[in-house]
């Protein structure tokens, strides 16, 4: 489905025609330049459209990117996504080089995909990783264990601990969608997007808005 590539500003609120106060995260959504475009008879054998956004410096792209942001009379760009079956749900199919806007996609009203990556929060343990209650009260002298993970181990068969248990570890920095989010309004002369409720990822950080 088509999309858009955006950098995530932050969060606010406005008031709908109701007079409701609705929290939103601002989407900068700047021009997506049409970087690539694939299909499913060509060589790449599937049918997606490669967008990119933001500027970056020519002195720290390599000469195959370069040739590659030529061809679509564009120059180098900061973040490149692809959007699989992108003209599937269009009236005209995009072509190389075309610059896709915020507005020339959503309507107010609609529902959205934002996939992003999401706020690192280093190593964590299992209470916040995993939402462990912890071992639990300070009697008997354990006061020093309320959100230790307790035993983890089993007897002396299967005398091994599996694979996959859940324990404390990095958490967070993955790629994550949030599903099904409502676009309460879109200012062209900005190309900005309101999106109700948050998104994945930090502010300034770069995410994917999908069509439903």
């Amino acid at each position: 489905m088509s999309g858009i590539i955006g950098k995530k500003i932050g969060m606010t609120s406005v008031f709908d025609e109701g007079g409701t106060n609705v929290p939103v995260t601002v989407v900068e959504a700047e021009p997506n330049v049409v970087t690539q475009v694939k299909s499913e008879g060509g060589k790449d054998g599937y049918d997606a459209v490669q967008l990119g956004v933001g500027e970056a410096e020519t002195k720290r792209t390599s000469k195959a990117l370069l040739g590659h942001f030529d061809k679509a009379g564009t120059g180098p760009k900061k973040v490149v996504r692809e959007f699989r079956d992108f003209n599937d749900d269009l009236e005209e199919p995009v072509e190389l080089g075309e610059e896709i806007r915020v507005d020339d996609l959503f309507v107010k009203g609609e529902l959205v995909d934002v996939v992003g990556t999401s706020k690192g929060k280093g190593f964590q343990g299992v209470v916040k990783r995993h939402d462990f209650a912890g071992v639990g009260m300070q009697t008997h002298g354990q006061s020093d264990v309320e959100r230790a993970p307790g035993a983890i181990g089993g007897a002396s068969d299967p005398a091994r601990v599996f694979p996959g248990i859940q324990m404390g570890g990095r958490m967070g920095g993955e790629r994550t969608k949030t599903q099904n989010l409502e676009v309460v309004r879109i200012i062209e002369a900005s190309d900005l997007i309101l999106i109700k409720g948050s998104v994945p990822g930090p502010k300034e950080g770069y995410v994917e808005i999908h069509r439903k």
